[in-house]
Formats: structure tokens, sequence, C-alpha cells
């Protein structure tokens, strides 16, 4: 991990870029989905693409921005290129099924709220404590709503990802 954010508002900056990253992720799974005529998990991810960018208007409005500030170079301190709530691209396949989509969102909400975590440990700004701790329960939050979600959605068969007629690529 860089720097961790020494103010509030170069914290909820980091938090606001989180939010809108894992928006833009989840719309560009969900026109995945489309593309590949899969509508219910399409429909899923726009669904949790909605809930990030509720959360994103939310730290907007809590800290009185009309737009998105740029987050310093210094404090991007998640490790590697996205962000702990960006669900990695490659997880996704053309036929996988609304429980995988959750399983995606799950692990994204779990590594959103360690971050947190971590950033709350980290730094020695009372305020940046207290908001990195509100957002680890948010986030914690959101974890149970996925679980409570998933136990709701059928688990796909062991054959899932089998295609009788598999896309054909010409050069």
């Amino acid at each position: 991990m860089k720097t961790a954010p020494q103010t509030l508002d170069e914290f909820m900056a980091v938090a606001l870029a989180m939010e809108n990253e894992a928006v833009d992720r989840y719309t560009e799974f969900a026109d995945m989905m489309e593309t590949h005529n899969n509508g219910d998990v399409a429909a899923m991810f726009r669904t949790m693409a909605g809930y990030e960018t509720k959360h994103a208007r939310q730290i907007m409005d809590q800290m009185g921005w009309q737009s998105a500030p740029a987050v310093p170079r210094k404090i991007v301190c998640w490790p590697g290129y996205e962000s702990p709530e960006a669900a990695p691209i490659d997880d996704v396949h053309y036929l996988m099924q609304p429980y995988h989509a959750l399983q995606l969102a799950l692990a994204a909400e779990q590594r959103a709220e360690a971050f947190f975590g971590q950033l709350a440990g980290m730094t020695t700004n009372d305020s940046v404590r207290a908001a990195a701790l509100e957002m680890q329960a948010e986030e914690a939050e959101h974890v149970a709503l996925v679980q409570a979600w998933m136990a709701k959605v059928p688990q796909p068969d062991s054959d899932w990802s089998d295609d009788p007629d598999p896309p054909r690529y010409i050069d």
C-alpha cells in the first residue's frame, strides 16, 4: 500500500474513486453479458452498479462536492492497478449465472471491507480513522447483504460452462 490519506478530503476522494471504479466495472460486465445474450446476469450487474452509484452519490453529498475531486497520485493507496472493490475482469464468463455474479460482488465487498480496515489502522488522523471505520462497517453490511442474496439464488450445476455451440473466432 502506498501512502495513506492524511486528510478527510483525501480519504473521501479515495473512497469515491473506489465506488466509481466499481460502477464502471459492473456496467462493463453488464454490457458484456448483454452482448452474450445473458440477460439475467446483465440485470444483476446493472443492479450492483446502481448500488455503487448510490454509495458514490452519498459520498458526494456528504462532502458537498459538485464533481469528483482528483485523487493525488501520492495517495492512490490500493495494491495493484485497480481498486479493491473492482471485480477482476478475467473472472467473467459469458455463460455465468446470477450466483457467479454474486460471488464476484461478495469478493469485491470483502476486499473493500479489508481495505478500509487497513487504512483505519494505518492513519494517524482521527477523522480519517473514524471515516475509514465507518466505511469498513458499511462494506461489512454490503458483505452481509450479498451473502443473504446468494442464499436466495440457485447455485449453478457443475456443468454450467458447457456450451454445445461455442463461439467461433475467425481471423
